[in-house]
């Protein structure tokens, strides 16, 4: 299973804001934004401060991609 932030980076558009901008906000530390940048896993915490900044829930900032082998091996 793999994660994608292309809903958050879309919302930042729609919301005229950068991704400087949504660090500052949400109180979110250089790293961690490279690891946003980079589809890698962030903690809930970090999600949820980044939801409490924008307004929405978390499914408005992340998608799930099923892998082809987490799909085979739930089905297989």
């Amino acid at each position: 299973m793999t994660v994608s932030y292309n809903k958050l980076w879309k919302l930042l558009v729609d919301k005229k804001m950068s991704k400087a901008d949504l660090r500052k906000a949400a109180g979110i530390a250089p790293n961690t934004m490279t690891k946003l940048r980079r589809d890698e896993e962030v903690s809930l915490a970090i999600l949820g401060k980044i939801c409490a900044t924008l307004h929405v829930n978390i499914g408005d900032i992340i998608d799930l991609i099923q892998d082809e082998t987490t799909v085979e091996a739930h089905h297989g």
